[in-house]
This record gives structure tokens, C-alpha cells and sequence, in this order.
């Protein structure tokens, strides 16, 4: 076999390429550089840009951005408003607090009042006003149903002093001369008393007490703590006719236990 004779070197045939057509002229222009886009395309042929960017979403009120209150508030939503009208509630808040304190106190204390059991409490100092003979006013605290204070009149009072301040939970009046039904109406007797209590502090505690003509004892609810002193005025008297005084049985004071 011949030897074979390298070949001459042959040189490439150049490849034809088809050009793309340019693009029409017609469609939506972009928002950005203004070129015109055929219908259907998502980005500008020229610049890239979105041709139908997303919309931001409209500012929220004011109203809105108010509760719940972590949430963000958007630019121009009344950051401003809603600053001011949180800070209106926490005034509100606190105001009414303050004003509901001593209501709220006080529906503590009665909560506790129910919730013990009261406990006797003796005064130790007695003075009336007035005192018929061998019916003294230490009449009412003596335990004894059977004797009892008389005064001659209306307008009498009677003030018991304690020892120590203490919570004046509940009042027992026994009003006329004896808890039995046949003493009790041989004597006159007070329907109402004006009750007047002086705490620690020397402020007064003043209520009104009606009472049944009837016997027996009849209990008052006060409920006024660091009590020092009480004091009963008799009024509105019943069957004090000519030879009768006011009587008064028996007075007693329980605190809470």
C-alpha cells in the first residue's frame, strides 16, 4: 500500500444564521423607560423592567391600627392618632382605678365580713345622756334580757367606748324592756336610733336605724373598721305615755373573727 499524503487543510464554510425580526412597535409601554411591549410579556424587551408591577396595598385608617396594639402601623395610617388614643384609654384606666379604689375596698372588706364568723366585743366605758333610777345604761351590756337602760325621753343617747379599734362587723339591738313579749310592751320604746360611730382616726360614721315594734333582737349591719366609740340617739318613741320611760334592753357589738 502507497503512502498517503497529508491533506490540505480545507477551510470552514461560514454558517448563516436567520436574524430575529425586530419586535413591532405596538403594544403597552413600559412604566419605566417607555419602550412599546407586545401584549402578553411580563418584562420590558428593553430595560427588563416589570410591565405590570404589583400595587401597593392603601394605607390603613386610623381605626384600625388602633387595637390590636402591636400591630405595625403603615406609613402615613395615623401613627400619630393612634399614640394619642392609646394614651387616652391608660389615662382613662387609670382614673377610673383610682376612682373604683375605695368601692372596690369596700367590697373586699364586706366579702370578709361574710365569710368569718363575728366575734363579741364588750365595751369598756358606758355614758348617757340621762338615766332613769335603777335602770342604768350598763343595763345593755350586762348579758341579762330582763333588765334594761330607761330614759326619760326622746333625744337620749347612750356612747360606748372600746378598749382598741376593731372592725364593727354587726350591731344586736333588743329594744324595749325585755326580750319577752309581755314586758316588752310596759315600757315605751324608740323605732328609730341615729347611730353614730368614731373610728381611730376621729372620722364619723352616721347612719339611720329603723326597728320593728316588736321583741326580740334585731340585727343592724355596719360593717366600719377601727371603731373606737358608738353612739345610739333614741327617737321616733312608741307607747311613751304619762308614768312610761324609753327602754332599751340590750345593745351588742360583734367584730370580725
Amino acid at each position: 500500500m502507497l503512502p498517503v499524503l497529508p491533506a490540505k487543510p480545507v477551510a470552514p464554510r461560514p454558517v448563516v444564521r436567520p436574524v430575529a425580526a425586530p419586535e413591532e412597535a405596538a403594544g403597552e409601554p413600559c412604566p419605566s423607560c417607555g419602550t412599546p411591549n407586545l401584549p402578553g410579556r411580563r418584562f420590558c424587551r428593553r430595560c427588563a423592567a416589570p410591565l405590570h408591577p404589583e400595587e401597593k396595598p392603601a394605607p390603613l385608617p386610623w381605626w384600625r391600627t388602633v387595637w390590636p396594639f402591636r400591630r405595625r402601623a403603615r406609613a402615613s395610617s395615623g401613627r400619630v392618632v393612634r399614640g394619642l388614643v392609646i394614651l387616652a384609654v391608660l389615662l382613662a384606666l387609670c382614673a377610673g382605678g383610682l376612682l373604683l379604689l375605695p368601692a372596690g375596698r369596700a367590697l373586699f372588706e364586706d366579702t370578709k365580713d361574710k365569710m368569718g364568723k363575728p366575734k363579741a366585743v364588750t365595751p369598756v366605758a358606758i355614758a348617757a345622756s340621762a338615766e332613769i333610777p335603777r335602770h342604768p345604761a350598763k343595763n345593755t351590756t350586762d348579758g341579762l334580757n330582763n333588765r334594761y337602760w330607761g330614759a326619760p325621753g326622746p333625744e337620749a343617747s347612750v356612747t360606748y367606748t372600746f378598749s382598741k379599734p376593731f372592725r364593727l362587723v354587726d350591731l344586736l339591738i333588743t329594744n324595749g324592756a325585755s326580750k319577752s313579749p309581755e314586758e316588752y310592751a310596759r315600757q315605751g320604746r324608740a323605732l328609730r336610733m341615729d347611730l353614730e360611730v368614731t373610728t381611730q382616726d376621729g372620722d364619723k360614721h352616721t347612719k339611720q336605724v329603723t326597728l320593728s315594734d316588736k321583741a326580740g333582737s334585731q340585727t343592724v349591719s355596719t360593717g366600719i373598721s377601727d371603731v373606737k366609740t358608738v353612739r345610739l340617739v333614741l327617737s321616733s318613741p312608741a307607747g311613751l305615755t304619762k308614768g312610761r320611760h324609753l327602754a332599751l334592753a340590750e345593745v351588742e357589738f360583734f367584730q370580725r373573727s
